[in-house]
């Protein structure tokens, strides 16, 4: 996925772009006045006010016309610098563009405007010569937003586009939004019956449907089947605390704006909790540790609530409530080396199962500059985050840093995946933290009878489940391995009537052998059936006709394929079985 604003001749092609959309809304829709049109990355948009009237996606082909039309006209575009008082003056029938000047510092800036043809816009630039440069745009969506991202505010209407060099470039692009639109985990999740939204129920509180409870229930097990092997103890803690363990652990005083507020009762308060690491140090503390020991791993599959913004839900990929595989590892210092090496092959174990490739490791570091965000004193973030480096370099792992993405008591590391549809998505994060020991007292035995704090380590291998199938779904599109597809076989008799008996048969067959296996008996066209599966993205489709019947045989297709196999059934127990077992 190419990103407009890291390509210096694209980012001035599509912000000039911008303008070309402004103008085209001005002459369509009279009484429009523009907010700001910035670049990103998907390309740019405009934010515009348009009063009563209001622009659907519809009207997109009318205003791209429209652009087509003034781009062909070839006017020159113009810079012209100004000061505040003639910027105040030439924009003073406009209120979103006095805004601008009004918070601009005349001695700091140069206040500049650019005019194409019968439109002038205010703008730092840099722009095209001319119009005629911008010949290969697409308009792609409109959606609301508030006037400087405030809810107080009025709500403008936002239409985003973009525009390349050269036509195949777009045509390509266009491509692949059709393919992200077929991947999107909102519309497979709607399709294959995976979760569900309600806004009766709230925002961004999603909820399972048979579907995905079966799909969610096959990760936890695996997830904590691999854990429960290499020692971790799994426990469970309550979904809310009361506020004073987040006073303690620091998170209401660093993270109090992405928690739910608070609630009192029997002169209490609780609040529900946005991670879990505060129960599991209380686990921890509840008893006398010695070095022996150590490493105690606590696991947790824990649900979680966070406050997220409105507008930055998305699907499952950011939800208010969520599902944690969280693990915290407390441990001596001179275990960090070898319990991290543990943590980093769990993690690529997990992704060789999944088929996971298209991956990195980003060394999350605190900024400097803003050490406010954070707790703990200097000599321990030097200390963790030199620690974690040298774990890393000496482990062979190769990685870059973030400077800013540190949690808030300590660096980690996160393992940043690029989805199918171009998202840079964090899967896995592994954290090293000194602060939360010392915060909550923890203390352990050493070897010479003296009490000294362990060290945890954090992590979560998975991550939120939510955002973990939205990413599988994605990238799967929809067709999920057949160890965990909730249903991985459809089984379709030719005649409904004639091989229905038959058919019952083999789907008892394939349950009672631990396969997902589903009959469509139905009273309809056998091509109806066939394509009904296809849709919904069963991986193995099992036709039985008469011939199959009498010869005891089963004939299939795969998903995507029209080529028919056919053989006896305890073989094609056999081929599932074995796809099973190699997470095919």
């Amino acid at each position: 996925m190419i990103n407009i604003k890291e390509d210096e001749k694209l980012s001035v092609m599509n912000h000039s772009c911008a303008h070309l959309l402004a103008q085209a809304v001005k002459h369509l829709y009279k009484d429009a006045k523009f907010w700001v049109g910035p670049v990103i990355e998907e390309g740019f948009y405009y934010d515009i006010d348009l009063g009563s009237q209001v622009i659907s996606e519809s009207d997109l082909e009318k205003i791209e016309k429209e652009m087509k039309k003034i781009a062909k006209d070839g006017k020159r575009i113009i810079r012209e610098e100004l000061t505040k008082e003639e910027a105040l003056e030439k924009f003073k029938n406009d209120p979103y563009k006095i805004d601008l000047i009004s918070r601009m510092k005349e001695e700091e800036e140069v206040i500049s405007c650019y005019t194409q043809g019968d439109f002038t816009d205010l703008c730092r630039g840099p722009h095209v010569e001319s119009v005629k440069e911008l010949k290969y745009f697409k308009l792609l969506k409109v959606s609301g937003a508030y006037f400087k991202g405030d809810s107080k505010n009025k709500m403008l209407q936002r239409i985003y586009g973009i525009c390349f060099e050269k036509e195949e470039d777009l045509e390509k692009h266009l491509e692949f939004l059709e393919e992200c639109k077929q991947r999107d985990h909102r519309k497979l999740g709607k399709e294959l019956g995976i979760f569900m939204f309600s806004d009766l129920v709230g925002r961004g509180l999603p909820m399972w449907l048979p579907n995905g409870f079966t799909l969610r229930h096959d990760l936890v097990e695996y997830i904590t089947n691999k854990e429960i092997s290499l020692g971790y103890q799994h426990v469970m803690t309550p979904s809310l605390g009361n506020v004073e363990l987040y006073k303690t652990s620091g998170h209401w005083d660093h993270y109090k704006e992405d928690m739910f507020p608070e609630m009192v009762l029997d002169e209490e308060a609780y609040v529900l909790r946005p991670m879990n690491c505060p129960h599991h140090m209380m686990m921890f503390k509840n008893s006398l540790h010695s070095y022996r020991d150590l490493p105690l791993r606590i696991a947790e599959v824990a649900n979680d609530f966070r406050y997220e913004a409105s507008g930055a839900l998305c699907g499952m990929e950011r939800t208010r409530a969520f599902t944690q595989n969280d693990s915290h590892i407390f441990c001596m210092p001179s275990q960090i080396k070898e319990e991290f090496k543990g943590v980093i092959n769990l993690i690529l174990d997990v992704y060789h199962d999944f088929g996971f490739q298209d991956y990195s490791f980003r060394l999350s570091l605190r900024d400097k500059e803003d050490k406010e965000k954070y707790f703990g004193n200097d000599e321990l973030w030097e200390k963790s985050e030199k620690d974690l480096r040298e774990v890393l370099e000496e482990l062979g792992v190769s990685y870059y840093e973030a400077e800013g993405e540190a949690a808030f008591y300590g660096p980690k590391l996160d393992v940043q995946v690029k989805s199918a549809i171009g998202h840079d998505v964090t899967l896995s994060t592994v954290q090293l933290d000194y602060q939360l020991p010392e915060r909550f007292e923890l203390e352990y035995v050493d070897q010479e009878g003296k009490k000294v704090r362990p060290v945890v380590i954090h992590r979560a291998i998975l991550g939120s489940l939510d955002r973990f199938i939205a990413f599988l779904l994605e990238e799967t599109k929809g067709i999920l391995p057949l160890w965990l597809a909730p249903v991985g076989v459809k089984v379709i008799p030719v005649s409904s009537e004639h091989q229905k008996d038959y058919a019952e048969e083999i789907t008892k067959v394939l349950k009672e052998n631990g396969i997902r296996a589903e009959l469509d008996d139905r009273n309809e066209k056998l091509g109806y059936r066939l394509r009904e599966a296809q849709q919904q993205k069963i991986k193995y489709t099992v036709i039985l006709g008469e011939k199959e019947k009498e010869q005891k045989e089963v004939s299939y297709r795969i998903h995507g394929t029209k080529e028919t196999t056919t053989m006896k059934i305890e073989d094609f127990i056999k081929l599932l079985k074995e796809e099973i077992e190699k997470k095919g």
